[in-house]
């Protein structure tokens, strides 16, 4: 069922990564252990104002993964659906950081179902240290110039320093 893509498991992890986390670094590290290939596939949602560019935010995690040879790095704007189907890949991987989290979570994978039987979402549930961790909370912080350095790898703390400079 999960073989794809001459005979090896590829899964999907879309995200906007405005910008990527820890946590996200978390799930994509256990994730790139789980399946033979990842893709992170960064959204550009349009009904949200992204602090970074879509090319600045695929080269952040183009950085901060380039030690895992299996993640491959790529951008879309479209439903996820028809992106999974333009790249031939039925499996999604989703994280989970409190029940709060599942709700929509349930109803995105049950859409996206719903949309296309054959593809199937992967939940896993983020470590404890990052059960709290979100890209709007880091901007809130780093825009009023808070310490940043244990939620975020320094190439984005540097990033976040540039687009939020000192008055």
């Amino acid at each position: 069922m999960m073989r794809q893509e001459h005979g090896i498991t590829v899964a999907v992890y879309p995200g906007s990564f405005d910008p990527v986390t820890y946590g996200h670094l978390d799930i994509i590290h256990r994730a790139a252990k789980v399946f033979d290939k990842l893709i992170v596939a960064v959204l550009n949602n349009t009904s949200k104002n992204a602090l970074f560019t879509l090319e600045e935010r695929m080269e952040l995690l183009r950085k901060v993964t380039a030690d895992l040879p299996n993640v491959e790095i790529d951008g879309f704007r479209d439903l996820m659906v028809n992106y999974m189907k333009a790249r031939n890949v039925r499996l999604i991987v989703r994280g989970l950081r409190a029940v709060s989290d599942f709700e929509y979570e349930l109803q995105m994978a049950s859409t996206n179902h719903k949309l296309n039987p054959d593809v199937e979402t992967f939940f896993m549930t983020s470590k404890p240290q990052f059960s709290y961790l979100s890209s709007s909370i880091v901007k809130e912080i780093a825009k009023f110039h808070g310490p940043v350095e244990d939620l975020v790898p320094a190439e984005v703390e540097e990033e976040l320093r540039k687009k939020f400079p000192q008055t």
